[in-house]
This record gives C-alpha cells, structure tokens and sequence, in this order.
C-alpha cells in the first residue's frame, strides 16, 4: 500500500504527460461509467480503483484534519461493482454479509454504494445533457435555414426570386385557408357522391345459374362474419357472378381524403363516413342468425348483448347507467320498396303513419341529397318516440338518417345518433335515448310484395321505467322493432276503405278520416305528456301516485278548447287477454257497463268507416240516446286500432251542428276536442309470471275463447275542460272529480270480468 501511494504522490506519465492522481481518478471513472452505459468493453481487472473516505477507529476525532485514505484492493472493487449491477440498492443485512465477505466494514460498504449511485447519475446526466445540446443546435440550425429560405424566396418554375416580399407571412396563410374553405364544400360533395353514388356500389350485370334465394341475397351476399370487430376491418360481400367467378363487394367506407380538421368535425365527412359503417353493421346484424340473435317462447328475436360486442367493440356505445335493448322483426307489405322507402323518408309523415309511436319529427339538416329527391340522402332528425302510458318517459333522440340503395329492389335505411361513434359535438340534446345502428331493409318480392326486416337497436336510461313496463320495453314491443314492424305491416298492407255509407259524400268521409287521425295524434300526446303540447304537473289536490294529473292553459288555438284543460292517466294491469279487453271497450252494446256518460242509455252505431283488413280497425260515429226525452242525445266519435303489438280505443263528445258540418266534407281542424279513451299492451310476462307480486295473486287468469291465457296492461286517460277562463287557478275538487272518474270506469270494466 506504501508503495502504492508513493506512486501516486510522484505522478503518473499518461501519454507522455505527467499526470496527476486526481485526473487518474477522473478519467478511470469515466471510462468505467462508459463501461457501464454502453457495455462492458474490459475485463474487471482493468477496472479503476475507487477511494473510499473512512477514518480510523480510536484517535479518528482527535485527527479530523489528518484522515488517511484507504483505498479498495481490485478484488474489493470488482466484487463490489459485480453486486452493484445485480442490486445498486442493498439493505443494511445485505451490506454486512458483504462486507464481512470482503473484509470491509459496514459503513465503508455503505459509503461504496452511495458514492457509485451519485457518479453514475452524473453521469448519465451529462450524457443526456450532451444529447440535448446535439439536437438544440440541429434545431437551430433548421430554424435558421428557414429563415434564411424565408428571406431568400425563390420561385420553382423559373429559378428567379418569388414575388411575395410585399406581402405579409400572415396575410398568405389567410389567403390559403380561404382557398382550402372554398374547395371544401366541392370535396364534401365528391365525397358523398363517391360514398352515396350508384357506382359505389355497382352490382353484377348477371349471375350465376344457382341464384341466392332472394333479391336481398343477391344484393348482399351471404354475409358472413370474419372475425371480431370487423366494422373496421375488410370484411366484403360476394357476389356470384358468370363462369363461378366471385366479385367482392366492399362495404367499408373508403379512406376519407384529408380535408382539414376543422372540416372533418364540423362538415358532413365524418358523418357520411359515420353512415357508411353503420349501414354495414345495420346489413350484418338483419343477415346474421345465432349467436347474435335469440328467439323468445314468443317468437321474438331479441339481440345477444355480450356477442354483440364481441363482433361490434366499442368504447362510445352507452354512458352509465344505460342498458342495451334490440330487437328483430320481418313483415311483408303490398307495395314496393322505392314508394315505401320515399314515405319512411319523409319525416314529416312519421307521426302521421306511427301516431301512437311517434310524438313528433323534424328535419333539422339535409346534409347530403342525392339525384332522386329524398333517395340517397342524408339528413339529420330530432324525433321524439312515446308510450301510451304516465309509467313510461318518452325517449327523445338525435340521430342521422340515411337512405341508400344497394341494388335493384333492395334499399336500406339506416339511423345513427350523433352521439355515437366520436360524431358527437359534446352537447346532448337529448341525454336519455342513443340510437344504434338501426333501420330497415326492403326488398321487392313477386307480385307486388315488398319484405322489410327491421332492427330496432337504443340504448337508454330505464331507471325511469316502471316495474310494471320493465318487460314490456325489453321485449321491443315498446319503442322496438317487433312494434315498429307491426305497425308498419298493419299501415302499409290496408286496403283503401271503400265509402260503406251512403249518407256520406266522398268529402265527407274524407273529413272523417282527417279527424280520426288528428284526435287520436291528440290523444297519444296526452296520453304520453308530449312536448307536443305544453302540460304542466297539476299540484293541487292528492292524486295519488296511481294517477298522474296534468294541466295545459290554451288560448285562440285551432282544434283545442280555450281555458283550462285537466287531462289524468293511469296505467294497471289487468288479468285479461288484450284482445278480449279490445273488443269489449270498443263494443257499442256494451258500452253502459262502463262508460259513466252512457250509463242505463242504448248506443247506435251512425257511421261505421273501416280502416284495415281487421275489423278492430275503424272509425265509429254513436248516438247514445237519453232515456229522458228532456236531455239531449249524446254524440260520440270513436277510433279503434289493433295490431300485434297493442290496442287502443279513442273517443271524444262532439255535437251534432258540427258533426253535420264534417259530414258534409266540411273541414275539421277548427273543431276543439277532449280526448278520453284507452291503450292496451301486452304485458310480456309468461304464465308462471303472471300473478306473482300482484293483488291479484292465487286468482285464475282469464283465457280467450282458444284457450288461450293471457293479461294485459291497461292505461285509461280523461280529459275535461275545467275553466274556461286560461288564467284560472286550478281546484282541488277538479282534481279529485278526474280521480275519481278514472278509478270508478277501471272499476266497472274489472266488474264486467268479474275480476
């Protein structure tokens, strides 16, 4: 060690120059820190000594400026920087085995390891500090050939200096962006014709001798489901073709051209792009059978939530506390697709064709119209769909709707809200309802059949859904496609009712008809509590939660009655088939056994108006005549309507001057009217399910003339005008008298059944 040290005091030559023991130190440390960063390159022996700062035991504070220094023996430091690499961080246990192992103690093993963490993050930190050095010169070397380019323009095309030293950096960039604004419209629009247009989708001029089973099948294909997720991927339809050959049809929406951020977001790009993936999810989801779907005992097909997000993932489907409902359903109309397809287009028909569906639906943006009017478009819709019952929130959506054709006879619809897909512009309007891909599919058949599957697919917010209409809107009988398809069925494949009567002109009852719809519109809007109408919770009185009382204050407005306007509804559920409750609402002999304002009085049917194939189906003009020759006779106008999804009977007084009026092909719109009447749903509960958790448990169900057992959900809403000054407040009594009109009609009708 003597020796050692005298070697050092006297220096080293290093190259031809004497070198001192501290820049020994320094360049040994630094050639074993690259050792350590870039690999070791030498053997241990050659690995630097390291001084360790210890003092001596005894006489160690009697000499603080006298401490000697002991260096490490090579086998002490290639053991040590051995243990280092395994763990930098060694625990007190640890330090003492090693260093009775090496012969040092404890603190200097300590002391070892601190000052090998703190050299080697120095230098890593140099290190570092040399890289960003490298690139801030590399940047400001590119930043000053910029300048430099920017100072010095130079024109392409000649070679000769640029004209643009009088022009402003700032006032270039504004003139580019006008440009690319200007052009943007034109590439949205090649961007949709391209997306829409006919040759996007071009078919096969012919087929194979063993054609699909269907115009659908030869438009499609059998479409079959690669892997999971392929929505995004390079799933393709094939088409047969001549010789056995296969074309593939792509249904994946081209790469969009790079327009602009600020376009993308807030042009019709996205949202084409948007349509085009959801119509090819809507064509998988109505082509594929099992997993997807399942059948009910029912014969509903209702949708496999979990394999759905197998085949379709996504992040953006439903917020919390939403649940997933769909639903699939088929039916065949006597028309063809193209007409149909212009009238399911036509928003501003939808709650005249789904009036007991549709509250209202509004165009808002027609943000792509194609070559055949409302053909090959898409435009964006406010809708609001309803219940016919207080225990069910209306479900208010957003969403665009596109029309396509995908080959001759065969067009798709599709719907999509806004705030689905990352299309959203983080305003929802209307937060309690998403529409999924959803829509139809039609396709012409022989003799003037048209097929339509319909996929109904939301996701909505049931914890405002009562308990009672929890089974009935799972099923999709309510707002899904089994109610969609049936109704569509019933309205699309009814004959033209012929004039029956001969006391009516053809004018006549053509107002007939026009006032039929408009009081059943205005009965399903009060019923639901629509924004069509501005209703207002009537708290006055103690209604009670079974019933639900609304007020609406009018003045001067066209087929409404000026004043105070009391509408109360309920819903119950009742042990009696659907069908057997329908016909005997709409029943005029029957009538007195529960109807309050015809009671111990014999009803005859005036004018009788069929409205579809079923019989149930109708417009009824009744004279319920006074036993007291004293009292006027009583004038009701009634609608009914059945299909397989529901019923409903609507009614209102009317008086005869007027009724003469709409008779003679006078026009009914002015004529004010309040609604009373009923709606009629399944319950959608088997058997065994029927009577549990009811009053009327342990009773016997009631079966309709087949055998067959069933109940039903029964909704019963009043109207009458209470005042007929709008600014008058609201009684208690008034209140109280609708309650109890309500109560005592559900009562007879329970009596009737014996219930």
């Amino acid at each position: 060690m003597a020796k050692n040290s005298s070697s050092i005091n006297k220096g080293k030559k290093v190259n031809g120059e004497t070198s001192t023991p501290a820049a020994m130190n320094q360049t040994n440390e630094d050639n074993r820190f690259d050792s350590i960063l870039l690999g070791p390159t030498r053997s241990s022996n050659e690995s630097p000594d390291v001084l360790s700062y210890c003092a001596e035991d005894g006489e160690a504070s009697e000499r603080d400026n006298n401490k000697k220094y002991h260096r490490h023996t090579p086998h002490q430091i290639r053991e040590l920087e051995s243990f280092f690499k395994k763990c930098a961080h060694p625990d007190e246990n640890t330090r003492a085995e090693l260093g009775k192992r090496l012969n040092m103690d404890g603190r200097q093993v300590k002391f070892w390891f601190q000052n090998k963490r703190t050299q080697l993050k120095t230098h890593v930190g140099r290190h570092e500090n040399f890289l960003y050095k490298q690139e801030n010169d590399k940047l400001r070397m590119e930043n000053f050939a910029l300048k430099e380019a920017m100072r010095n323009r130079i024109c392409n095309s000649c070679g000769g200096p640029a004209v643009l030293d009088e022009t402003r950096f700032e006032d270039h960039a504004l003139k580019i962006e006008n440009f690319r604004l200007r052009e943007e419209p034109c590439q949205i629009q090649s961007l949709a014709e391209k997306f829409l247009g006919r040759e996007a989708l071009s078919m096969a001029t012919s087929f194979s001798s063993v054609p699909p089973e269907s115009s659908l099948e030869r438009a499609v294909g059998k479409m079959g489901l690669n892997s999971p997720g392929t929505i995004d991927g390079a799933a393709s339809l094939v088409i047969p073709s001549l010789g056995g050959v296969s074309g593939a049809l792509n249904l994946n929406p081209p790469a969009v051209p790079t327009i602009g951020t600020a376009s993308m977001s807030s042009g019709g790009a996205m949202h084409v792009a948007r349509a085009l993936m959801a119509l090819q999810e809507l064509v998988q989801m109505a082509q594929t059978t099992d997993p997807l779907w399942f059948n009910t005992p029912d014969g509903e097909e209702l949708l496999n939530c979990g394999e759905y997000l197998r085949l379709f993932p996504s992040d953006d489907i439903k917020p919390g506390g939403f649940v997933m409902e769909a639903a699939r359903a088929t039916g065949f109309v006597m028309i063809d697709s193209l007409s149909l397809v212009e009238a399911f287009m036509d928003v501003s028909r939808w709650a005249d064709m789904f009036q007991c569906m549709v509250a209202r639906a509004t165009s808002v943006d027609m943000m792509f119209n194609g070559m055949g009017g409302n053909i090959d478009s898409l435009k964006l819709v406010n809708a609001e769909f309803q219940v016919l019952s207080p225990l069910v929130p209306n479900h208010h959506v957003q969403f665009l709707c596109c029309s396509k054709k995908q080959a001759d006879g065969v067009w798709v619809v599709v719907d999509l809200s806004t705030n689905v897909g990352g299309i959203s512009d983080g305003k929802l309007p209307f937060p309690n309802c998403r529409k999924l891909p959803s829509g139809i599919i039609v396709e012409d058949l022989a003799n003037g059949l048209s097929k339509v599957t319909w996929v109904e697919h939301v996701a909505y917010d049931d914890r405002a859904v009562h308990n009672l209409y929890q089974p009935l809107v799972s099923s999709g009988m309510a707002f899904g496609a089994q109610r969609r398809c049936e109704c569509f069925t019933v309205l699309m494949s009814s004959t033209c009712p012929e004039n029956e009567n001969r006391e009516l002109t053809t004018d006549g009852w053509k107002s007939m008809i026009r006032m039929g719809d408009r009081m059943v519109y205005s009965f399903c809007t009060g019923v639901s509590a629509s924004t069509v109408h501005k209703w207002e919770e009537a708290n006055v009185g103690n209604a009670g939660e079974d019933v639900r009382a609304l007020m609406r204050r009018s003045t001067d407005v066209p087929g409404e009655p000026s004043g105070v306007v009391l509408c109360a509804a309920t819903s119950t559920w009742m042990p009696i088939p659907g069908r057997k409750l329908f016909d005997f609402l709409r029943d005029k002999e029957l009538r007195n056994q529960w109807d309050l304002l015809s009671t111990g009085e014999s009803v005859e049917q005036m004018v009788h108006i069929p409205r579809g194939d079923d019989p149930g189906n109708s417009i009824s003009l009744l004279l319920a005549e006074s036993a007291n020759s004293a009292e006027n006779n009583l004038l009701i106008f009634q609608e009914s309507w059945t299909d397989g999804s529901g019923s409903m009977v609507a009614y209102a007084r009317v008086d005869l001057q007027t009724m003469n009026l709409v008779m003679s092909g006078g026009e009914s719109a002015s004529m004010a009217l309040l609604l009373s009447g009923f709606a009629i749903h399944p319950d959608c509960l088997p058997d065994s399910e029927l009577c549990k958790n009811s009053k009327w448990k342990g009773k016997e169900i009631m079966s309709i003339g087949d055998g067959e057992r069933g109940a039903c959900l029964l909704t019963t809403a009043f109207q009458i005008l209470v005042s007929n000054v709008p600014l008058e407040k609201l009684h208690v009594d008034s209140v109280n008298v609708m309650k109890t009109l309500i109560l005592c009609t559900i009562q007879k009708i329970k009596e009737a059944f014996g219930c």
